[in-house]
């Protein structure tokens, strides 16, 4: 985590190396690993992480969200989860 919080649209982002993005079957969920826990994510959650691939924008993930949720409006929570995502560390803009 550093620099400025905020991910712009044109922002490439990827899981942060220090995680490890994995769906578990015992907690039929996606989670975060990482030395110290785990983060289990709820669904929306990893429907986002799982776009984080590092060849994708910021704005490019929204709009699969969009056309995946057609109706939903998705563009402002998941632009926010993203920024809270990469100031708690789960993502960084690829370098």
């Amino acid at each position: 985590m550093t620099g400025d919080p905020q991910i712009r649209a044109i922002d490439f982002v990827e899981i942060n190396p220090l995680y490890l993005f994995r769906w578990e079957e015992p907690q039929q969920a996606y989670v975060l690993l990482y030395p110290e826990g785990i983060v289990k994510l709820n669904g929306t959650a990893g429907e986002i992480l799982k776009l984080c691939t590092g060849d994708r924008t910021v704005a490019q993930v929204i709009d699969e969200l969009e056309q995946k949720y057609p109706g939903e409006a998705v563009a402002d929570s998941a632009h926010r989860f993203l920024e809270v995502s990469h100031a708690k560390g789960w993502v960084r803009v690829k370098p």
